[in-house]
């Protein structure tokens, strides 16, 4: 396995009137976070909030190239981004225990936090696809590149891992230092992961390692 320090690029917030992060996506030009009460669009350029969408967002939030995915207690809800409409709504896995929440291949990718798992879950009916099962608390959790990450935080320690998706395996592990936790995570799809910072109603950006 490969372990190194995360390189902490830039910090966005906190935010006023956040009280934590929760979910973080990104759309391809905003990254988003869940903050409870609804779904916050930041500008990565400048760190502003540019619009917010008045929705319950209380753990993990993804992109599928249209809609917004976002964990409500014990369901998913899928809204329309241009709108902010709930479009429709699944019961989520874990049933309320549920916290990252990823979009890849077609399927939602759900963590699972005290269960440490990851399941892959059919987004139309909620139907548990497969579980990948992890060595930690997961967090959020993202797919770039064919590479599967999540995010953990146990304690004071928090750490962004890339795992094997079929045996679960841990590849790569990145250390945050310790007392920053990491809520929400997604990759931009270029060199970057975007972290949610729990409580610190913060987020940060976290270098992706270069591949060979």
């Amino acid at each position: 396995m490969k372990r190194s320090a995360a390189e902490i690029v830039r910090e966005y917030g906190p935010y006023a009137g956040v009280e934590a992060v929760h979910g973080v996506t990104y759309d391809g030009s905003l990254m988003w976070f869940a903050s409870g009460d609804r779904l916050n669009a930041v500008d990565p350029a400048d760190g502003n909030i540019t619009r917010s969408i008045d929705v319950a967002a209380h753990a993990g939030t993804a992109f599928d190239g249209r809609h917004l995915f976002q964990i409500a207690e014990d369901r998913i809800q899928k809204i329309d981004a241009v709108t902010g409409k709930v479009l429709a709504t699944i019961p989520a896995p874990g049933g309320g225990g549920d916290s990252g929440l990823a979009w890849a291949e077609g399927s939602l990718w759900v963590g699972q936090y005290r269960e440490r798992k990851i399941h892959q879950v059919d987004p139309q009916t909620g139907k548990i696809l497969r579980t990948i099962e992890s060595k930690r608390f997961v967090t959020g959790v993202t797919w770039v590149d064919g590479e599967l990450w999540h995010g953990t935080w146990e304690g004071e320690d928090s750490d962004i891992r890339r795992i094997d998706p079929e045996t679960g395996k841990v590849l790569e592990q990145l250390d945050l230092p310790a007392g920053t936790m990491v809520s929400g995570l997604e990759s931009d799809g270029g060199d970057r992961f975007f972290c949610g910072g729990g409580d610190r109603g913060n987020v940060r950006a976290v270098r992706r390692p270069k591949r060979g």
